[in-house]
């Protein structure tokens, strides 16, 4: 597993990784409302499914109708994967999310290897982390929940929304520490004002040579094309 990669399906953004992220590793994926996070991280687990890869899709946000519903959008039809369980939706509600939440720290590990699923997304690791009363029990709890993750061996994304005054840094200020990759997602008005341009950094990626450089990226209707040859403007 050392050197296995594991393909985001975008083209560029793998370009810009390598060849993908390390197999195994947890990875936070950073950016403000509106940059693609989810878009991004429902493109990882299309791109597993179509290699016959499980997975596991956790939102605090979308119930299954939504999640089924938005990547559609895209032309990634999910409904016959969960009907065959291949991917496994899981919605955490609100008011038991804390119980819910201690039963998949418990379980999560078993289940991902009793399905042998490859791939794990949390949308958004941000909620999780305001289900805690303290700095303390969110570390804590972030960090056991990496390390059950790890230990099934499967390859995670966790998106967290940035604060808005520090657009490079989580709300919680915690996921980029405990994940082994961060990838930034940021979007500026052009030079004139008259656009918004959409800009992608790998700022961190253990066991990879991957590019620091900043590259632009457009949501589209076939997902996210990340253009690892062009310049930001």
């Amino acid at each position: 597993m050392a050197d296995e990669k594991v393909g985001t399906g975008i083209g560029g953004l793998d370009d810009m990784l390598g060849g993908g992220i390390p197999a195994g590793q947890i990875i936070a994926l950073l950016g403000s409302c509106g940059t693609g996070k989810t878009t991004m991280s429902l493109q990882f687990i299309w791109a597993g499914l179509q290699k016959g890869e499980k997975g596991i899709f956790i939102s605090l946000e979308e119930d299954e109708t939504a999640i089924i519903s938005n990547a559609l959008t895209y032309g990634w039809d999910l409904r016959p994967f969960v009907e065959n369980k291949t991917l496994t939706l899981v919605k955490l509600e609100p008011s038991d999310a804390k119980s819910t939440i201690s039963r998949i720290r418990g379980e999560l590990p078993t289940y991902i290897k009793q399905t042998g699923s490859k791939r794990v997304v949390f949308d958004s690791v941000s909620l999780l982390s305001m289900l805690f009363d303290s700095e303390s029990d969110r570390r804590a709890g972030l960090f056991d929940l990496c390390k059950q993750i790890k230990s099934s061996g499967a390859t995670a994304l966790f998106t967290a929304e940035v604060k808005p005054e520090i657009p490079n840094v989580s709300r919680d200020g915690l996921v980029e520490y405990v994940a082994d990759g961060v990838i930034l997602l940021r979007y500026n008005e052009t030079s004139d004002g008259s656009d918004i341009q959409l800009s992608v950094r790998v700022v961190k990626m253990r066991r990879a040579n991957h590019s620091r450089r900043i590259k632009p990226y457009n949501i589209t209707s076939k997902g996210i094309e990340v253009h690892s040859k062009a310049e930001v403007f």
